[in-house]
This record gives structure tokens, C-alpha cells and sequence, in this order.
């Protein structure tokens, strides 16, 4: 048993490398972009199709008609 704990002890004391720190806090970044994406409102489309959003499916839709891209 006591080998078991000195893994466990030396695997939560272990040092991240420099490249791992950088991208932890670049995804730490993108996260918070994201977030403040989210929640900053969008422009509303000029001139753009009424209803539904037209490529809700991956298709064109316009009339009951379906065209791929």
C-alpha cells in the first residue's frame, strides 16, 4: 500500500510544462470569449429571408423547396 500512496502523492505534485500552462490558460481564454459571445446580442439581418432561418437543416429551403449547397 504504501507505493500506491507515493504515486498518488507524486502524480498530484507534478509540474505542468510550460507548453501545457500556455494552453490551459489559451483555452481558459477561448472559454471566456465564448461566454462573452454568447451573450453579447447579435445585429438583426437586413433584407434577409422571413420565418425560419432558411439552412436550419444544411439545406436552402425557400417555398416548401429544398436545395443543397
Amino acid at each position: 500500500m504504501c507505493q500506491d500512496e507515493d504515486r498518488s502523492a507524486a502524480t498530484t505534485l507534478k509540474r505542468l510544462t510550460p507548453q501545457a500552462e500556455r494552453a490551459l490558460k489559451e483555452a481558459q481564454e477561448r472559454r471566456q470569449r465564448a461566454e462573452a459571445a454568447a451573450v453579447a446580442p447579435q445585429a438583426k439581418e437586413v433584407g434577409g429571408a422571413q420565418g425560419p432561418e432558411p439552412t436550419r437543416y444544411g439545406d436552402w429551403e425557400k417555398n416548401g423547396i429544398a436545395s443543397d449547397f
